[in-house]
């Protein structure tokens, strides 16, 4: 008997159901580590030691942000941050909020950046100062700040000191 013949003893005679699967999601994930393990670290950036319900609060407080300014379901919010702390909590806070996260690669030149923005709707876009020579190139041609439906900037700023909430 081949090895293609035998059956997974793990999968014979069991249906999934809520007793024996649960999809483990990202923002299910997040959740469930500062529930488990609120005091074990979680983000090490440098000095910068953050635990897991530090990071799972820092993730809501960026949701609920968002939400705020009218971000939700079916947007996209875009960000232009190195491999940082903040880039982590968007990838948990922007789903929290309902929207989708496009990130942008730093290396990039202003206008491809401009068009990144444009072709894929973003609504907000996150940025670090690191990048903010870009961002503001990335600008429209008379030099005016990208704007949402609304007329509203969709610049963000992103850094240890900004608060976004």
């Amino acid at each position: 008997m081949s090895s293609a013949d035998k059956a997974n003893p793990y999968e014979l005679d069991l249906g999934k159901n809520p007793a024996n699967y649960a999809p483990l999601t990202p923002l299910g994930f997040i959740e469930r580590a500062a529930y488990v393990f609120p005091k074990r670290v979680a983000v090490i950036h440098g000095a910068r030691r953050a635990s897991w319900a530090e990071t799972y609060a820092r993730c809501r407080r960026l949701a609920s942000a968002l939400a705020r300014r009218g971000i939700g379901i079916g947007d996209t919010v875009a960000a232009m941050l190195a491999n940082t702390p903040e880039m982590l909590e968007c990838h948990f806070g922007v789903p929290m909020a309902g929207a989708v996260l496009n990130t942008l690669n730093t290396r990039l030149d202003a206008e491809a950046i401009a068009f990144m923005l444009e072709h894929g709707g973003a609504r907000v876009l996150i940025a670090d100062r690191e990048f903010s020579g870009t961002v503001a190139r990335a600008r429209g041609p008379q030099g005016e700040a990208v704007r949402d439906r609304r007329g509203r900037s969709r610049i963000l700023g992103c850094g240890r000191t900004d608060r976004l909430d």
